[in-house]
């Protein structure tokens, strides 16, 4: 879709970001390595339906899923982290003991202290890597990208291995007419290194907006997830269509150089009416969600991991990354796909 056509509103962000001018980095950091793992078992809609009085209908109806993958009982946000993490570092042939990086970003850790990643790099061997976690629910993953290639692109590190893991179904109320019927378990993965060339992974743009906070909480009172879902839907289809094109335009690209849309995964109904807004072919947006729930910081590498695996994502694809997430956090960010 040539900017030429969108909303006036959407054509005036694409004016913006293509005034925008960034001193290139000394190097492009690119994926060198991609995994994922979900959990054995599924979850389909009926258990939940029969608890919150709808049926399987109504929960496809509103939200495009029809299961989500649950975590056992003694397998933790740690565990799927570590699972992802070493399918990714075997594609990527890297050994743990060559990370400079660990980092993880996640909503739903095992302990509040320490966090998941030093946990997560000790059970790996990355005996030499600093470690640390991300929190921007699920615009953590894309925000631990920008963080991880602006480390490479400076020089500072040569191996870093960033991962979104959630174990949401412990944080979830089934009960919850509102989320009972969201939130799934997985984790994926990606190590990223210096790339060989100018393909890689562009300029990441992030942005926040605190004072909508209180559409999304979960606290210490009540630890689950409780969303205001209107207001959600709303803010997400404004923000990520906002985001895709203004990365495009960034990049100097338009929508139609684009081969894939990685969104996060958070409602088919969200990436249908971005789509739309956008005219964007449906083939090249990613939707993995119907089986997979939301998952949150691990959407996205999920959805790379499974996108490659379905042959969908091949060398030299132009690929779009945007997420949003409570807080709230949204941003996007284009890449070339380097293959792995």
């Amino acid at each position: 879709m040539p900017s030429a056509t969108l909303p006036p509103e959407l054509q005036q962000i694409a004016r913006e970001a293509a005034r925008t001018t960034r001193p290139a980095p000394p190097r492009t950091a690119t994926i060198k390595g991609l995994g994922h793992y979900l959990p054995d078992e599924i979850v389909p809609n009926g258990v939940i339906a029969e608890r919150i009085g709808v049926d399987d209908h109504w929960i496809v109806k509103r939200t495009g899923i029809h299961a989500r993958r649950r975590a056992a009982a003694n397998e933790g946000t740690n565990d799927l982290a570590v699972f992802a993490a070493r399918r990714a570092l075997q594609d990527a042939g890297t050994d743990a003991r060559d990370l400079d990086y660990v980092i993880v970003a996640t909503m739903s850790p095992d302990e509040i202290t320490p966090n998941a990643a030093p946990r997560v790099a000790h059970a790996l061997g990355a005996e030499r890597a600093a470690a640390f976690d991300i929190g921007a629910a699920c615009t953590g993953f894309l925000a631990g990208l920008a963080q991880a290639a602006a480390l490479i692109e400076v020089g500072r590190a040569e191996r870093i291995l960033l991962i979104g893991a959630e174990k949401l179904t412990r944080i979830t109320d089934f009960d919850d007419k509102k989320t009972g019927m969201l939130f799934g378990d997985g984790a994926g993965a990606v190590v990223l290194g210096p790339s060989d060339s100018d393909a890689g992974i562009g300029p990441i743009d992030l942005t926040a907006d605190g004072g909508l906070g209180d559409t999304i909480v979960a606290n210490p009172q009540d630890p689950y997830i409780r969303m205001d879902g209107i207001s959600t839907f709303k803010i997400a289809i404004k923000r990520l269509s906002e985001s895709t094109i203004f990365a495009t335009a960034a990049a100097g690209l338009e929508l139609d150089d684009i081969d894939l849309f990685v969104y996060h995964q958070a409602n088919a109904r969200i990436l249908k009416a971005v789509g739309e807004r956008l005219e964007l072919d449906p083939a090249k947006v990613a939707d993995y969600i119907a089986q997979l729930g939301n998952t949150s910081a691990a959407s996205i590498p999920l959805t790379l991991s499974l996108s490659r695996e379905d042959g969908r994502l091949r060398a030299g694809h132009k690929v779009l990354v945007a997420a949003i997430g409570a807080g709230f956090t949204w941003g996007a960010g284009v890449m070339e796909w380097t293959g792995s």
